[in-house]
């Protein structure tokens, strides 16, 4: 007779550092293989066109019943389901509730969780913390990023925010590229660029600084790492952007619509921002509805305005996979747009899972013996 006893692996967060979730050269390693699956098609992501980034709760302005939320600065909820082939084989989910409010409660902004799953029987295979696993693989993109598109030997990063995820994009960027002398870090909270400079100074080994401007931490940089958050976007002028340099928007930033058009512009999976610009004209308000959050709001404006093609954007996977080039010259400008994509939440707590597999953590939790109707 089959057994058809169903436990899952819970992971709590200590359970997840124990098995390596920290690990940003092996998570660096991972993202670049969900590359090469994304290159290739072997991923899903939900909606009819296998793209969608998640479906989310859209809060009302105004309160319709006393408990109901209602819109602010990052407050939302999201799920983010994805299959991931390859070697992976697996389907999961990020489940995530934000509010920036949260930091006054001593929590995160974020709170997360990932599932995995069988692709075939769909039963759970493990129900693990989330919040690291989504801050390493976030951080890991523009490491993969600057290993194909950052000009040879670049020397100097600027970064824009000393939060979290700059610490997991700078950790990765130095991952992929070896040759850095100088690392320039602001933020609007001079306190917390110097607490990040001196952190990452120490763990990196290298000359992390803080300092006063955003145009002091662009204008000399190679790689530019921007991870900003909150409800005004960081302003960067075109004239700051040396030749040369990589610019990776990992947070939303404001440009001119000049700097989007005159450059090359890379991103993760255009077809999941293409998915945006289809939801912003199902929304009442429009493209309106999309600009506040979503890290290309102003490249699909003007898709939708028709003065930037979808055709004259690259994708990471197919560099990755050499179908086609990225940078051309070490004097040519590339801007790198991500939005996030479950794949990579997937495939790294997939990674992470078969190592406490490996070194028995976490609690098994049972579903049931045996199903009560079946």
């Amino acid at each position: 007779m089959t057994d058809t006893k169903i436990e899952f692996l819970y992971l709590s967060e200590p359970d997840m550092i124990k098995a390596g979730v920290l690990d940003m050269s092996k998570c660096v390693q991972t993202i670049e293989e969900t590359f090469r699956l994304l290159g290739k098609g072997d991923y899903l992501m939900g909606g009819p066109l296998e793209n969608e980034h998640g479906i989310m709760l859209w809060f009302p302005e105004v309160q319709r019943t006393p408990n109901m939320p209602v819109a602010g600065p990052d407050r939302r909820f999201m799920s983010m389901i994805c299959y991931v082939g390859g070697d992976f084989n697996v389907c999961g989910d990020k489940w995530y509730g934000s509010n920036i409010e949260n930091v006054k409660r001593g929590l995160p902004r974020s709170i997360l969780m990932v599932t995995l799953n069988d692709p075939v029987t769909g039963q759970p295979l493990a129900y693990m913390s989330g919040n690291l696993i989504s801050a390493m693989r976030t951080g890991a993109v523009p490491g993969v990023a600057a290993k194909y598109l950052a000009k040879t030997n670049a020397e100097v990063v600027g970064i824009l925010g000393a939060g979290v995820i700059s610490r997991a994009c700078l950790k990765a960027i130095a991952e992929t590229q070896k040759n850095i002398k100088e690392v320039r870090v602001y933020d609007l909270i001079v306190e917390k660029a110097e607490d990040f400079s001196r952190e990452m100074s120490e763990q990196l080994n290298l000359n992390v600084f803080a300092v006063s401007s955003m145009e002091e931490a662009i204008a000399p940089a190679d790689i530019i790492s921007v991870a900003t958050a909150g409800p005004k976007k960081a302003r960067i002028e075109t004239e700051w952007l040396k030749p040369g340099c990589l610019l990776t928007l990992t947070g939303t930033a404001d440009l001119d619509d000049e700097c989007y058009l005159s450059n090359k512009i890379v991103a993760d999976n255009w077809k999941m921002h293409q998915a945006w610009l289809t939801d912003a004209k199902e929304h009442p308000k429009g493209m309106d509805s999309i600009m506040s959050w979503a890290p290309t709001g102003q490249l699909l404006k003007l898709v939708d305005e028709g003065r930037k093609e979808h055709g004259e954007i690259i994708n990471l996977g197919d560099v990755v996979l050499s179908n086609q080039t990225g940078r051309t010259t070490d004097d040519e400008r590339i801007i790198f747009v991500t939005g996030g994509m479950p794949i990579y939440d997937v495939a790294w707590a997939y990674t992470i899972y078969q190592e406490a597999l490996a070194k028995g953590l976490g609690q098994k939790l049972l579903l049931w013996e045996k199903a009560h109707w079946a």
